[in-house]
């Protein structure tokens, strides 16, 4: 499937989809309907921002917000009909011209001011905010790296004792039993009509695959692996390294382990939350499947035990690179580098 019309170089020139490179995707991609239908239509994300600013008026009243990615400008919207006194929202993506237009038949003028670029690059018409909102999450919860972005706006903006919608990020990971799809999606390079494509499994077990997977799957208890307080965290802290220990629920063979993350607004008067995981209501973000290169065997009470390093890419910091080593519970070790970097091709292909 491919979207029909023209886009826009990073420049604003329009370019035809036939021509486009990885890189025009990405800095036209957010400009693309189909991105913000599938966001918007995700009622646990839009719905969750909409409880925690519309249904606590008595923290927007009379007060100036800073929406840092603000898209179509729902969360803006949101923002002003709660009662903010003035919001900017700030995009880089050309949807923002469709948000101006969102914004001025929405009656929201001369309450919301859009400006188009870079934060970093940007002049804002307010200097100082009383609350930054963002919906800066992505795949594994960080992939992307937009969560910079934001801890940049929180130093440079935020007054003091300011809020942060959210303000909590907690991510998690367990391993799961998914014999059938990894024959489907990995083993399959085994034997492609008669022929051996095996140098190709091991590119394909290094692509984290990211899927809605069912709770049944999952055969051993959660462990936390990174909070995020967002009103204390800093740029460094997103790189990062941390043991775990599984816990099995049951007798199962593990074939992949699985991320997923939670998300608080924990300023808010009767407190918002929402998680991405295998027991939670549906979203865009899925979560995220690292297979493994060998089968584990695992019986009920058995621990596996490791270790999760995470870092942005080096050549592009929107990319991640993920290092998982684990011992089994017969000692067996294994450490695979992963590395997520959907942006080769736009998320509407995906």
């Amino acid at each position: 499937m491919s979207h029909a019309g023209p886009s826009h170089a990073p420049n604003g020139d329009s370019v035809s989809p036939d021509s486009m490179t990885s890189r025009d995707y990405y800095a036209d991609s957010y400009a693309h309907f189909g991105i913000h239908e599938e966001m918007l239509k995700d009622t646990v994300r839009t719905g969750s921002y909409r409880s925690a600013i519309i249904n606590n008026p008595h923290l927007f009243r009379g007060k100036t917000v800073l929406d840092v990615g603000c898209g179509t400008g729902i969360l803006s919207m949101f923002a002003a009909k709660a009662g903010a006194s003035h919001v900017v929202g700030i995009d880089m993506s050309n949807i923002i011209e469709q948000a101006q237009k969102i914004i001025e038949a929405n009656g929201f003028k001369d309450q919301i001011t859009l400006v188009k670029g870079k934060l970093e690059e940007s002049e804002l018409p307010i200097q100082q905010f009383d609350i930054i909102i963002s919906e800066w999450m992505g795949y594994f919860l960080l992939y992307e790296s937009m969560l910079d972005t934001v801890l940049l706006a929180r130093d440079k903006y935020l007054k003091p004792g300011g809020l942060i919608f959210p303000d909590n990020a907690t991510m998690y990971l367990a391993a799961i039993e998914d014999q059938d799809y990894k024959e489907e999606k990995i083993n399959f390079w085994d034997n492609v009509y008669g022929f051996d494509f095996s140098c190709i499994k091991d590119i394909a077990l290094r692509e984290p695959l990211v899927d809605t997977v069912e709770l049944k799957s999952v055969v051993t208890d959660p462990c936390l692996i990174k909070h995020i307080d967002l009103r204390t965290a800093k740029k460094e802290d997103l790189t990062f390294s941390t043991p775990f220990k599984l816990k099995a629920t049951r007798n199962d063979y593990i074939h992949a382990f699985l991320a997923w993350f939670d998300i608080c607004f924990d300023c808010t008067h009767k407190k918002v939350q929402f998680s991405t995981g295998p027991h939670a209501k549906y979203t865009h973000w899925k979560q995220t499947v690292f297979y493994t290169p060998s089968t584990i065997t695992i019986s009920e009470g058995d621990t596996l035990s490791g270790k999760l390093s995470c870092k942005p890419n080096v050549r592009n910091n929107r990319d991640l690179d993920i290092d998982i080593s684990w011992t089994t519970p017969d000692s067996t070790t294994e450490n695979v580098h992963y590395q997520i970097h959907l942006l080769d091709r736009p998320r509407w292909y995906n």
